[in-house]
């Protein structure tokens, strides 16, 4: 499901070029070609971060964000882990080593959870997705997420 929401978002920025890249086979070399910047993930067992993620995060620590703006969006379930909704996309954004860079954060609105990492000082960090149970919204949302982005990454 990540990687389907990361070929929606790139089709949301049109004619904008855009990479996608599995994390599994992606390296620093690859992201050092970069300006911007967008990370996704899921949340596995009970928000845990998604493997590939828990296998690459330290990676990020010898990366130079100095000039680049880094986005997020996470893909949780709601009505099953409403207490660690998207908890995945709040350990990745903890684990980044320069949170000031990121941006795109995303409203708490319209969803239902207990409990997430991902929702600093009441917003996400970034894009939330349910595909479980709002998979309707997926398509706004993913448009109304990347025109922010689009003004940020300039």
């Amino acid at each position: 499901m990540t990687k389907k929401a990361a070929e929606k978002i790139k089709q949301a920025f049109g004619r904008m070029k855009v990479d996608v890249y599995d994390l599994g086979n992606a390296t620093l070399e690859d992201m050092r070609k970069y300006k911007n910047l967008i990370f996704g993930t899921s949340a596995w067992g009970i928000g845990e971060m998604q493997d590939d993620w828990e296998n690459f995060i330290d990676n990020l620590n010898d990366l130079d964000f100095s000039g680049r703006k880094v986005a997020l969006f996470g893909l949780g379930d709601q009505k099953e882990y409403p207490e660690s909704f998207v908890d995945g996309l709040g350990t990745l954004y903890c684990r980044l080593p320069d949170k000031s860079l990121v941006v795109g954060k995303w409203p708490i609105d319209d969803y239902d959870f207990y409990f997430s990492l991902a929702n600093k000082d009441g917003e996400f960090v970034g894009l939330v997705l349910d595909e479980h149970n709002q998979k309707k919204e997926t398509e706004d949302r993913i448009k109304k997420w990347v025109a922010i982005l689009k003004k940020e990454f300039v």
